[in-house]
């Protein structure tokens, strides 16, 4: 067999190969041979047509199906006889084919690039490091004291975290417009959950009172018909109730699952819940700023076939997320590239981490990935079982645990500076 390449790009090579007319016309023979065993023809027993009605009636097709199997084994051996790696389906063009002829063919295809990593000690790298602190601690006990406040009907006036349930009607120039009527509606003074205008206009307000209370709609309302406008609404106040925070007891720490142990038991919950959720932001800065400074440091040209992969991978991600499998509405490709040309070269970069360095998958890791996917599933046992079950799924867990490994290397290797930062800076947590 006869094997040329040459380079039309800095990727793409067009092969060609000549295989022997003495290998294809063997091929051929052999299975004709082969078709006189089992070809079943009018007129003859089973296994007993002579060849050359075999060949009559079979030659044509036989002689398709060898040059398209020999183009595929040829390729095969062609590239490994190249020493070339091919990224994605090869386009294939026939020269010659004809019984009796060489079967000539051109292939041409992307390679994967050549990766010449910079040494990762040269990669100065910012990692961020924070602790949950008692002070986190308490604030977010606060909190959930907070999500169980309690509210108590006075007779006072509204003010400033009281909860104040009214019937409501707008109208413009006199007139009603939709989604401006409301019942019931609660309103807690100072979350600024309603439009300013009218929360504001509820203070001092008392059970039982009718109000009229003006509002200009901002000029960029979600509601194009509302935009700019001034509306008048009629409130009636049902009633004016105000917060008071649970106690912190046992009654408390029951209604967070804490049987035993009371508040001391409840604040350890709480304490590696936070540092739980801390640990899993923590990799995700770090990992973002190690894969950056890895990418900006090894520009690597990304071969079109694994580009438009990533591009597709992308959109039916995306696609999942917003819950649609109509191929209509998938997103548009333009904003992907970039994106999926960073992924497809850090995938590139981080496997040849992975096969230089010898780094295998740790079943611990990956466990221990799993469990943490898990963790924030009411039944995570069962959830973690059907992971199990499911080859594709537990590979996407594994591929994380091996890309956090490949991490963990860089930053072993790596100039790294420890930044220094909080829970709620992190977390982006109020209190």
């Amino acid at each position: 067999m006869q094997v040329s390449v040459e380079s039309i790009g800095k990727l793409e090579r067009r092969m060609q190969v000549q295989v022997p007319a003495e290998l294809v016309s063997k091929e051929i023979a052999t299975r004709l041979k082969q078709l006189t065993r089992t070809a079943r023809l009018n007129g003859f027993r089973p296994g007993k047509a002579p060849l050359t009605v075999i060949r009559r009636q079979f030659g044509q097709q036989v002689h398709r199906d060898v040059i398209g199997d020999l183009v595929q084994s040829s390729f095969t051996e062609a590239v490994t006889q190249k020493q070339l790696a091919p990224a994605g389906t090869p386009r294939f063009e026939p020269q010659t084919v004809g019984e009796g002829e060489d079967l000539t063919y051109v292939a041409t295809f992307e390679v994967f690039p050549e990766v010449a990593l910079r040494p990762v000690e040269s990669l100065k790298i910012e990692r961020v490091t924070a602790e949950v602190t008692e002070s986190d601690v308490d604030a977010m006990v606060e909190r959930l004291r907070k999500q169980q406040m309690k509210y108590t009907a006075v007779a006072r006036p509204a003010a400033n975290a009281d909860k104040v349930t009214v019937d409501f009607e707008g109208s413009i120039d006199g007139v009603p417009f939709a989604g401006g009527k409301g019942d019931n509606v609660s309103i807690v003074l100072g979350e600024g959950r309603m439009l300013a205008q009218l929360e504001q206009g509820l203070a001092g307000a008392v059970a039982g009172e009718v109000r009229e209370v003006g509002v200009d709609f901002p000029a960029d309302y979600r509601v194009a018909e509302l935009a700019g406008k001034h509306a008048k609404f009629k409130v009636v106040v049902k009633s004016v109730e105000e917060p008071s925070l649970p106690a912190l007891d046992e009654e408390f720490c029951k209604s967070f699952g804490v049987a035993e142990g009371g508040v001391p038991k409840l604040r350890e919950d709480v304490r590696a819940n936070m540092r739980r959720e801390l640990d899993q932001a923590l990799r995700n800065r770090n990992k973002a700023a190690v894969l950056d400074k890895l990418y900006q440091a090894n520009p690597i040209d990304v071969p079109n076939a694994l580009l438009e992969s990533q591009i597709r991978d992308m959109q039916i991600e995306l696609m999942r997320r917003a819950g649609t499998k109509d191929v209509s509405q998938a997103p548009s490709r333009e904003p992907l590239v970039e994106p999926a040309r960073r992924r497809a070269a850090l995938g590139l970069l981080m496997n040849d981490i992975i096969h230089r360095e010898h780094i295998v998958l740790d079943p611990a890791r990956s466990n221990a990935r799993l469990d943490e996917m898990v963790g924030a599933y009411g039944d995570a046992a069962a959830l973690k079982r059907a992971y199990l079950q499911n080859a594709d799924a537990m590979r996407q867990v594994e591929s994380l645990a091996l890309e956090d490994q490949v991490v963990d290397w860089i930053l072993a290797h790596a100039t790294v500076h420890d930044s220094p930062s909080t829970f709620k800076e992190l977390m982006n947590f109020d209190g």
